[in-house]
């Protein structure tokens, strides 16, 4: 029987556990619902777990992870207890392809309540899958990072994903950086 006095945060997550909205839940090892702080004023949304993820159930836990923990750290101040982080995806995609537009609209009930419950003021999309999915555009990530977008009651801040920057290098990275100074003036309340 369900508690009805049941935090709804951890009632979604426990409806997540047993998803199978989409083929994806067949090959998981844990659901990535996400993890972080209930109450964020920012929100990290990536694509979809990898591996590292899908074994340890945490989004960000690999190369990835660290070089996003660091850029938090040093460009916003903050680390995962003061955001939440979490990706359009819950389950990981085979291989580590990119998850397909029938497995995002599958899981993205739970990405729009996740949203609605946190009530973030600024949500930062990493990479393209993410902030196509968010902003429903084909437009790529170069064109659409570098400044920031009305979403709801929240402003996006699209950038790119942490993968791309450890290929990519330097520059990718100085550009993560400027973006998520752009993320923190637009949580001071300056644009």
């Amino acid at each position: 029987m369900t508690d009805l006095r049941a935090d709804p945060f951890d009632a979604l997550a426990a409806e997540a556990a047993t998803c199978t909205r989409c083929g994806l839940a067949a090959g998981r090892t844990n659901v990535v619902f996400g993890v972080g702080n209930r109450q964020a004023r920012l929100v990290f949304v990536g694509e979809g777990p990898g591996r590292d993820e899908d074994l340890q159930g945490e989004p960000f836990v690999g190369r990835s992870g660290k070089l996003l923990d660091r850029l938090m750290a040093e460009e916003l101040g903050m680390d995962r207890t003061q955001c939440y982080v979490c990706n359009t995806v819950m389950c990981r995609p085979p291989n580590n392809r990119d998850p397909r537009p029938d497995e995002m609209a599958a899981c993205r009930p739970y990405l729009d309540q996740k949203l609605a419950l946190i009530r973030p003021a600024v949500i930062v999309t990493l990479g393209n899958v993410a902030t196509r999915a968010l902003l429903a555009t084909n437009e790529g990530i170069r064109r659409l990072r570098g400044r920031a977008y009305p979403f709801g009651d929240a402003q996006l801040v699209p950038t790119y994903h942490p993968a791309a920057a450890l290929r990519s290098g330097g520059e990718v990275v100085a550009e993560m950086r400027a973006d998520l100074v752009r993320a923190k003036r637009l949580l001071a309340g300056r644009r």
